[in-house]
């Protein structure tokens, strides 16, 4: 007697369902996924099927398994083992500013970003990255690794060289400038209040 076969996933309506439960943007997840926005609108709307690749990368970003996607269940791991979640650079999620002078490598899960995000921080000599008001209570936490970044935040302006870390309210427009003829290099951490709107 021949197996029944499964009916195939509905995948777009899959991750459109998945993206919202995450209250994530077309734009948001464009960005941690490394998916075109236009891509992942044509997914969610069945006018595109995804190849392995774009599956992983979305994968990643949800922080999940193929299978998981797939079915709508965890495969889960075996009992008492400790499972480790890795990462490769290259699926590491990377955005740009508008300028170019400042890449920013997307280091936290995608599931944190309601309460704490953190990044690794490039900019080129002169680089600048400006940031509109995040959501009240917001702070950030700059630690620089190598050359000296220039933090503008609430109308003070102070410089942290390497090996400092400046903290600071994000809940008002703010700056990160490198000054230097140098590339700098640095981590941030994006630390909502929970709670405030």
């Amino acid at each position: 007697m021949p197996t029944k076969r499964k009916s195939v996933p509905q995948i777009g309506d899959r991750i459109r369902d998945l993206r919202k439960e995450k209250s994530l943007t077309l734009d948001q997840l464009a960005a941690l996924s490394g998916v075109s926005k236009s891509m992942l609108s044509q997914i969610e709307r069945g006018q595109a099927n995804p190849t392995f690749a774009t599956l992983w990368n979305l994968t990643q970003s949800f922080g999940m398994d193929i299978h998981e996607l797939l079915e709508g269940t965890p495969r889960g791991p075996e009992p008492d083992v400790v499972r480790i979640e890795l990462v490769p650079g290259n699926l590491t999620p990377t955005m740009t500013s508008p300028d170019g002078s400042c890449v920013m490598r997307i280091l936290s899960p995608v599931e944190n970003a309601a309460v704490c995000e953190w990044y690794e921080l490039r900019f080129e000599p002169g680089g600048v990255l400006r940031s509109a008001p995040h959501a009240r209570g917001t702070r950030e936490h700059l630690t620089v690794l190598a050359g000296s970044i220039t933090v503008e935040s609430a109308g003070a302006r102070d410089s942290v060289i390497t090996g400092g870390t400046a903290r600071y309210p994000a809940d008002c427009d703010h700056a990160l400038i490198n000054p230097g003829d140098c590339e700098a290099l640095a981590l941030l951490v994006v630390e909502r209040l929970q709670g405030v709107q």
